[in-house]
């Protein structure tokens, strides 16, 4: 208990420190310009005393020398006007809001976010554009810069509002997030839009300008027609936001589940009691699960055949769920077993929950012989075509093909977070240093001596125990944040509810007993 006390403590000092940005010199100086921080913005736009769900906020966390914390962007679901939306924020306060390769996927994920819930996106901009130094990690493939403004204008043509709030400058490539807007409103005397700023400017055509004349919120607002409204302070541009928020037609507000959620049963603890701290040691899932779900009371599915592999039905918040949660390696059974609960999810509308404390599928002679490869082909099958919402929680490890089986982030959950005594790789360090050292052992080319041996034990185990990190994860965008194992029943909660209104794919899909 005391360990995983520990790790929520480092996890609550790191979230500290990256919120605050730049630091106290540069947040100085953004005040002097009579600006406001970006998360005291996104506080003025949401309503009042209702949960904000920020993600990745330790993106880029140990990057660039720890200069550059949440990649310079804040992002995150808040409703407004009892409307969720989805708001992505650049902090000036960090190298003025630039675009680091960090920045981007983050951008992006808030956006993939958007488009699957069709959430209106909220851009506070105040955006240098792309970071020069890294501009070859920024700019020029599919998934750099330019996607961000493809999917936004992807969304507008799908209906989902686009709505900017310029704050600062935006220049080149950040010019484009408010251009490509369904509505823009700037800040008198410090919004600017401009392609090319006056240093461009000069080079290019050898004019003298300055900014505001160049691009200046008077000058959009009036003259180019870039901007719809002009306000005189920021706080007047966050009202008349939330004004055309509430004007948006067609409101999309979250639908409340069809019973009241009932709190977990006081007897089975907090869900931080049953975090596994030791990956070697087996806990109690069951236990585990009964601190998430609705009244403790959790429905289990094929309680005696495939044990490794709990499955089972209950409710978060009112909302039904379907869970999967690791007890063991995955056996043939268990993995049959998964691809059968989730077909009957699937065919019932009810979306899935997986609790991934995985070291992977089972190997050896009798498995191989048992058809394992097979068998853990239909979960991760199953897995890839359920119609229905994903939801994923790295609450232990996360290794190998187990990662594939339990909806890690290629097979696309709707959003998937991770604890912060997690961990996520090909293979723990003890099997990857065994892997390594013994094809070592075995090359002819090069026979190595025992002192070698041990050199590349010990590089192997330190490489894979520090990649295999939360934070290393969280850092690249790998999960959409670490939470607090106690914060995951109101997470769920919170990210079930944006799908809970969706129009759903009720078309025939059979059952398949595998």
């Amino acid at each position: 208990m005391a360990a995983i006390t520990d790790l929520v403590d480092e996890l609550r000092e790191k979230l500290r420190g990256a919120s605050q940005g730049g630091g106290a010199k540069f947040r100085a100086r953004h005040a002097e310009r009579g600006k406001m921080l970006v998360r005291e913005r996104i506080e003025m736009i949401v309503d009042p005393q209702t949960a904000f769900l920020e993600l990745s906020p330790l993106a880029a966390h140990g990057l660039y020398g720890g200069e550059v914390p949440s990649a310079g962007i804040v992002t995150g679901i808040g409703m407004i006007h009892e409307r969720p939306c989805m708001l992505i924020a650049n902090d000036a306060t960090t190298k003025g809001g630039s675009f680091f390769a960090e920045t981007v996927r983050k951008h992006s994920r808030a956006q993939e976010i958007a488009e699957q819930h069709r959430l209106p996106c909220i851009y506070l901009v105040d955006c240098g554009g792309a970071f020069l130094p890294e501009q070859d990690r920024v700019f020029p493939d599919k998934d750099h810069f330019g996607g961000g403004f493809w999917r936004q204008c992807q969304m507008s043509a799908a209906g989902i509002p686009q709505i900017s709030v310029v704050f600062g400058g935006c220049t080149a490539g950040g010019a484009y997030i408010p251009a490509l807007s369904d509505q823009v409103i700037m800040v008198k005397g410090t919004g600017r839009i401009h392609l090319g700023g006056p240093p461009i400017v000069k080079a290019a055509i050898n004019e003298i300008v300055d900014g505001e004349t160049l691009g200046g919120a008077e000058m959009h607002t009036q003259v180019s027609g870039v901007s719809d409204h002009i306000a005189p302070d920021e706080e007047s541009a966050l009202q008349k936001l939330r004004e055309i928020i509430a004007n948006l037609g067609d409101n999309r507000k979250v639908s409340s589940p069809k019973q009241v959620g009932k709190p977990p049963l006081a007897l089975h603890g907090e869900t931080q009691d049953h975090a596994p701290v030791d990956l070697k040691r087996p806990i109690d899932m069951r236990a585990l699960i009964k601190t998430l779900v609705d009244g403790s009371e959790f429905s289990e599915f094929k309680p005696d055949y495939g044990k490794s592999l709990i499955t089972g039905f209950a409710q978060i918040h009112g909302y039904p769920v379907g869970i999967l949660a690791n007890d063991g390696a995955l056996f043939s059974e268990s993995s049959v077993k998964g691809a059968h609960f989730i077909e009957l999810c699937d065919q019932r509308q009810i979306p899935l929950v997986f609790l991934q404390n995985i070291t992977g599928f089972m190997v050896g002679t009798e498995a191989e012989r048992g058809g394992i490869a097979k068998h853990s082909a239909k979960l991760v099958y199953a897995v890839s075509n359920a119609r229905v919402p994903k939801y994923t929680i790295l609450v232990g490890g996360s290794y190998g093909a187990g990662n594939y089986g339990m909806c890690g982030r290629g097979f696309r959950p709707r959003f998937l977070f991770s604890w912060p005594n997690a961990r996520i790789a090909t293979m723990s360090p003890d099997v990857a240093a065994t892997v390594v050292t013994d094809l070592r052992r075995a090359s002819i080319k090069s026979p190595a001596t025992e002192e070698e041996i041990q050199e590349l034990d010990s590089r192997t185990r330190a490489q894979f125990e520090e990649q295999s990190d939360p934070y290393y994860a969280t850092a690249r965008l790998w999960d959409d944040g670490i939470i607090e194992p106690n914060q995951t029943r109101d997470v769920l909660g919170l990210c079930i509810a944006l799908a809970a209104g969706e129009e759903q794919d009720t078309g025939p899909r059979p059952v398949y007993r595998m």
